[in-house]
């Protein structure tokens, strides 16, 4: 679509809520070297007022990668690690907006300088009770949720350009049409896309950033998504758009509020890192600052502008809550609350009124569970059940059988390898001479669970289930390559953009290989194990492989999966999925998870 015509948000407008004045006079919360450092007022007794502290704390709760999450997820997706004093850790059932809403309203209680951010991908790759509806059920949660403002993320994009103004703006969908028979009123929060730029008019598709303020407090906030964004979204999401580089951006729109005299500023950033542990609560400062924490979010929280206080950041899905040096070599706190509201982050953020700056030595942050133990917050109950009742005619058919888990987690899981084996099987059915299947690790959003979620009784596979596993709406795309390109496309899942952070596709079960994780780059993948049907690959021959569109476009660092030929474009991967399991499992005969046996990874 044109990029200028996309809608452009408006600024806050009167039906969004405000900001009740308190009466009292502000918290104070300032302790030890500040305490110290608040200078006397001889004439303080002389004022019928007193005059407020120097030092005011601002409590900043923030959350990331949604991902239209509203009912708690299921399975590894629905929990967290916790580390324990002993060293051990235990596993937390997390998450669910009935539940994040009372957690989130009970630790705003007693602050009254209190702001709400989120680090991006709040939509996109939801379950069928959001997805279904194109994400308006979230977008209303967020605003019941009092979110301030959120960054984009890669996700917001699924839809487009366009779609993402709706969102933000409101109006119906202009397919779908409205739901309920009313129309939607948008977000009450701003979206913020500072990188995010049309290609006409080289200026942000959505506002960059956004000042908070209560009183004599104010902070601005920035919002950016990964520059990669192009890399991992459907060329059509991204389409009339150009993303900048992320530190750059911030930069220069902190240049910008500190001209307009907001000195204290917060970076919202969907990119993140890789924590060296899986529990929400590792210290990942010790034994120094930031240094249990790898991956892009550390370069980019280390050329920062000093002039950031702090980094609210996603898209990895970790956990964690830590300190990296800026440019001055001055800690920062970096932060990030795991993924589909299983986690929340409360930082305090201490405001100097002399300088209109964040007090650095002050400013503490902790990732909390979102135990399933309080009380469900009963506006979302209400809401979950409303859009449920929508839904419920398509997603509560079955679509098949299962006799245990099916797992997504692994650098080969259990999941991936059988939307592989369902797109072999499909693609047969669109020409009988597709030899193979490859799937996206990233495209796989979640497993299956044996255990009913509801009424349809253990082992039956729902259609919101299987949405929940591939939301997309991809096409099942079949392409012609030689051997020696599939030999390629096997080492680009270590080399190229990938090097880094591999993206291991998932084979069908007739393709099989070794990967060797002792070596570096594309040599982890030894061209001498690649096997289909038992056979070596013969570079001069001609394979025909299934794949999803987005990976046929060249997605996800894979180039040479841009460059097949005889294309054939067939049905939605869910609609693939829902006939292989229809047609393999039962009732009486249900599925087996696969045996993660096709890649042998040596380390």
């Amino acid at each position: 679509m044109p990029a200028t015509s996309q809608p452009q948000p408006s600024d806050r407008r009167g039906r969004r809520r405000t900001y009740r004045l308190v009466a009292a006079s502000a918290v104070l919360a300032t302790a030890g070297a500040l305490a110290a450092a608040l200078p006397a007022d001889a004439h303080e007794a002389k004022h019928s007022k007193p005059r407020p502290s120097r030092y005011q704390d601002v409590q900043l709760l923030s959350f990331n990668d949604l991902h239209g999450n509203l009912e708690p997820p299921s399975g590894s997706s629905g929990r967290v690690t916790e580390l324990q004093a002993d060293g051990t850790t235990k596993t937390i059932d997390a998450g669910g907006v009935e539940y994040l809403a009372t957690h989130l309203r009970e630790a705003r209680k007693g602050n009254a300088y209190s702001v709400t951010a989120a680090g991006g991908d709040m939509v996109g790759a939801s379950p069928l009770i959001s997805g279904l509806f194109h994400d308006e059920p979230t977008i209303e949660a967020l605003n019941k949720l009092d979110l301030d403002v959120t960054s984009v993320g890669n996700h917001e994009f699924d839809e487009g350009a366009r779609e993402l103004g709706r969102l933000q703006n409101g109006g119906c969908h202009p397919t779908d049409g409205c739901y309920n028979g009313k129309k939607f009123r948008g977000a009450d929060f701003p979206y913020l896309a500072a990188n995010v730029l049309n290609e006409k008019s080289g200026k942000p598709i959505l506002k960059p950033y956004w000042v908070w303020k209560k009183k004599d407090v104010k902070i601005g906030f920035i919002g950016v998504t990964l520059e990669d964004t192009p890399g991992v979204v459907s060329a059509e999401g991204v389409k009339g758009l150009k993303f900048k580089d992320e530190v750059e951006t911030i930069n220069k729109y902190a240049k910008v509020l500190q001209k307009q005299g907001v000195k204290s500023i917060v970076a919202l950033i969907h990119e993140g890192g890789l924590p060296a542990s899986g529990a929400y609560n590792y210290n990942c400062d010790s034994p120094g600052a930031g240094a249990g924490i790898s991956g892009p979010i550390v370069d980019i929280a280390k050329n920062v502008t000093p002039a950031v206080d702090a980094l609210v950041t996603g898209h990895t899905h970790a956990a964690y809550a830590c300190t990296v040096p800026d440019p001055s070599g001055k800690p920062r706190t970096v932060t990030s609350a795991a993924s589909f509201g299983r986690l929340y982050t409360d930082t305090t953020l201490t405001y100097d009124r002399y300088t209109g700056d964040i007090a650095r030595t002050a400013v503490k942050s902790a990732n909390h569970v979102v135990t399933r133990t309080v009380a469900k917050a009963p506006d979302m109950t209400e809401l979950i059940s409303r859009w449920n009742t929508l839904a419920a005619p398509i997603g509560n058919r079955a679509i098949g059988h299962i006799t245990a888990d099916v797992p997504s987690t692994g650098t080969e899981s259990p999941m991936g390898d059988l939307i592989a084996d369902a797109q072999l099987w499909y693609g047969k059915k669109l020409d009988a001479d597709t030899d193979l299947a490859l799937m996206n690790p990233g495209g796989v959003r979640a497993g299956l669970t044996y255990a009913a979620k509801g009424a349809e009784g253990d082992g039956v596979v729902t259609y919101a289930e299987g949405f929940t596993v591939q939301p997309f709406s991809n096409t099942v795309n079949l392409q012609n390559f030689t051997g020696a390109q599939l030999i390629q496309v096997l080492k680009e899942q270590v080399s190229g953009t990938n090097a880094s952070a591999p993206k291991i596709l998932q084979p069908s079960a007739n393709l099989t290989y070794t990967l060797d994780l002792t070596k570096a780059g594309a040599d982890r993948v030894v061209t001498d194990s690649i096997k289909l049907n038992g056979a070596a690959i013969d570079p001069a021959a001609t394979y025909r492989v299934s794949t999803n569109s987005f990976l046929a476009g060249g997605g996800d660092g894979f180039p040479t999966l841009g460059q097949g030929t005889n294309d054939l474009v067939g049905a939605d991967d869910l609609s693939a999925l829902e006939q292989y399991m229809l047609a393999n499992s039962s009732a009486a005969g249900p599925l087996a998870p696969p045996a993660t046996n096709r890649i042998t990874i040596v380390q």
